[in-house]
């Protein structure tokens, strides 16, 4: 009886086991199958996940779905695998030959608070022999990216709560190389991001993320893995209180073909009522810093008499005057590492696209304001060089700048998933300065809500006033002594009524000479002067001349402008819709004549039409507006260097909000 009783104990005992395995065996499915979260399978293995706050969730468990919201393709092979850890040029790939997760699963960063992410800041920006290590206990995503979602076709409507697959991540290898034989040329079918087919709608409770390449290495050795292949699932959202001013983002109010200095300037003003820049996905000290800024510089003190500041340039001289104190007291810029020369890092010295590259070798030596922590950062500077991104990547005659886009929009994937602080604002409190004339393309996807200082500062090529910068274009000739031979002759000394000279480039300057060259010998217009040393006799010109002739080329900007107020020549200005520079502090129109395209066989009746005085006045102002337009071998207060720095840091300061959506005064 004993021995039956324990066998049919055992028997029972055994069928018990089976029933807990089976039951945790239905457990472990559903968890694999990822049951919506809310259900009633709500198990101690799914205790790692956070639930999100909308509708948008993730299964990691699954491959990608083919739809997206319903009807669009995903494309697979655009995502990538792993994120991956720097060390002085090897690349250790987190995953699973680590035993971590590659992908960070649901993260809300909304809710996430300044001392929660403080706690790990310095494991994030930790350096080593150049390279930034990713801590993957980190309580951010610090390998997210918040703006990348499968590409969304224009034609096709977008639901405002969706539900997102996460992607399955194939592995990368590195960048590829930036060797021209190995650069790719996009069809012109491909889907490019555009003006016409961005998508800037941002479900605040969605927490799409999607990890991208980085870039890493000598450039030579790496382009030659794999071509640059663009994503076509890549979709720029932004936060819904971010944007592009009101007119500039499909208001029914259109901005006009050609627009007039005056014109410019109401748009500069309504700008500062209408512009946004994203709202602060968690907060940080620096938010508060900038709006008491805001506040000093508002209601800065009345300047009457300041020895170094002629008020009649500038547009408010008091608040310029206290803008630019509080930048030297209390401005801090992040440099981010990364990035391979020579395109990254290379400062590019001589000729007219020289201003980029004096710009960046002074602001990696400064130790004013530059700082090793990126949690004082103001702003963020993403150090790359537009010349030599031209230089080294485009193919010669290809008429094809696709490549050098998808390299820089490469570069800021690699840095929003090495860092937060890009995920933080969109990128609103990064900035770049660039010269090249492409530069306003290729800057217009990614870095779309960066500050973007730019000497081709075109209306009509998306320049935004009250974020964007008007970057001079300067043409160095002698890089040791880039001052040299500067200043002019005594206004009662300047013999030439007007001058130019120069190639026939774009459409304006053929007008130009048709109507005068050779017609007037007060009016000395030219082709291409004859090659003399140091461009003596185009120097000699501009410094005996009253009024020095900045017709446009192939684009709005010229280093005309800068030449003029160098050689004390009264600049004229003509090309339409070219935003001068530093016009958010200078005023223009009080040291400059603007003449619009259209009123080129006019321009003698125009210039004579000046009175003497009021031309004395204008080139007397011309030599005080001088100095910030000077580079030199070690930056001066007000010079060049400064103007740039400032004129970033006061959009920064004014289109600033804290994560309490705060834009006027301190809360």
């Amino acid at each position: 009886m004993g021995q039956e009783f324990q066998s049919l104990f055992q028997l029972n005992t055994k069928r018990f086991l089976w029933l807990i395995v089976v039951t945790f065996a239905v457990i472990l499915a559903f968890q694999y199958i990822e049951i919506p979260y809310g259900n009633f399978l709500f198990s101690p293995f799914s205790a790692s996940k956070i639930p999100p706050s909308g509708s948008s969730s993730f299964q990691i468990a699954d491959p990608p779905s083919n739809t997206f919201s319903g009807s669009n393709e995903f494309d697979k092979s655009s995502i990538l695998d792993n994120a991956q850890k720097l060390d002085d040029g090897s690349m250790t790939q987190l995953g699973e030959d680590s035993g971590q997760s590659s992908y960070n699963e649901n993260w809300d960063m909304s809710n996430l608070t300044r001392s929660s992410w403080e706690k790990n800041i310095t494991s994030v920006s930790e350096h080593k022999s150049g390279s930034s290590y990713i801590n993957s206990s980190a309580p951010f995503p610090a390998i997210a990216p918040i703006y990348q979602t499968p590409f969304i076709s224009p034609s096709t409507e977008v639901s405002k709560s969706f539900k997102t697959p996460a992607p399955e991540l194939p592995n990368y290898s590195g960048m590829p190389s930036v060797s021209k034989d190995n650069i790719t040329t996009t069809s012109k079918n491909e889907s490019l991001w555009s003006s016409q087919n961005d998508v800037n709608t941002m479900d605040k409770n969605s927490s799409i993320t999607v990890v991208p390449p980085l870039l890493k290495g000598n450039l030579t050795n790496t382009l030659k893995k794999e071509n640059l292949k663009p994503s076509q699932n890549d979709v720029n959202i932004e936060d819904k209180n971010s944007g592009v001013p009101r007119d500039n983002k499909g208001s029914s109010k259109k901005i006009p073909e050609v627009l007039s200095i005056s014109e410019m300037n109401t748009l500069l003003l309504q700008s500062r009522a209408s512009y946004r820049s994203m709202r602060p996905r968690w907060s940080s000290a620096v938010d508060q810093e900038l709006l008491q800024a805001r506040s000093e510089i508002e209601n800065a003190p009345i300047i009457k008499n300041d020895p170094s500041l002629y008020s009649p340039i500038y547009r408010n001289v008091s608040m310029f005057k206290r803008s630019y104190d509080i930048m030297e007291e209390r401005l801090k810029v992040y440099i981010y590492r990364e990035g391979a020369r020579p395109i990254m890092h290379t400062p590019f010295l001589r000729g007219i696209y020289a201003s980029e590259g004096w710009f960046m070798k002074m602001m990696e030596a400064s130790d004013r304001f530059v700082t090793k922590d990126p949690r004082k950062a103001h702003v963020f500077y993403l150090p790359f060089s537009s010349r030599m991104l031209e230089e080294t990547l485009y193919v010669q005659d290809s008429h094809n700048h696709n490549n050098l886009k998808r390299y820089l929009n490469n570069y800021v994937d690699m840095i929003a998933s090495k860092h937060p602080f890009w995920n933080r604002t969109g990128g609103a409190d990064h900035f770049l300065v660039a010269c090249h004339d492409w530069a306003p393309g290729e800057t217009k996807e990614k870095m779309a809500k960066c500050i973007r200082a730019l000497c081709n500062a075109d209306v009509k090529e998306g320049f935004v006033f009250g974020k964007d910068v008007s970057l001079p274009e300067t043409y160095i000739r002698n890089f040791q002594n880039p001052t040299r031979g500067m200043g002019g002759k005594a206004a009662s000394r300047k013999s030439t009524l007007a001058f130019f000279a120069g190639n026939m480039h774009g459409y304006v300057r053929p007008i130009l000479l048709k109507y005068w060259e050779n017609k007037d010998p007060d009016m000395k217009i030219f082709g291409r002067m004859p090659k003399s040393k140091g461009d003596r006799n185009y120097i000699q010109y501009m410094k005996s001349s009253k009024y020095c002739i900045c017709a446009k080329g192939y684009e709005v900007n010229s280093p005309r402008v800068v030449e003029a107020i160098l050689y004390e020549c009264v600049p004229v200005i003509i090309s339409d819709n070219f935003v001068p520079p530093f016009f958010e502090v200078l005023n223009w129109e009080s040291f400059a004549v603007f003449v619009m395209e259209k009123d080129i066989p006019n321009l003698k009746n125009i210039l004579l039409s000046i009175p003497a005085k009021r031309y004395l006045q204008m080139q007397m102002r011309v030599k005080k507006v001088q100095q910030h337009f000077l580079w030199h071998p070690k930056p001066v207060k007000y010079d060049i260097f400064h103007m740039i720095l400032h004129s970033i840091w006061y959009n920064r300061v004014s289109t600033a909000t804290s994560r309490s959506g705060a834009r006027n005064g301190v809360r």
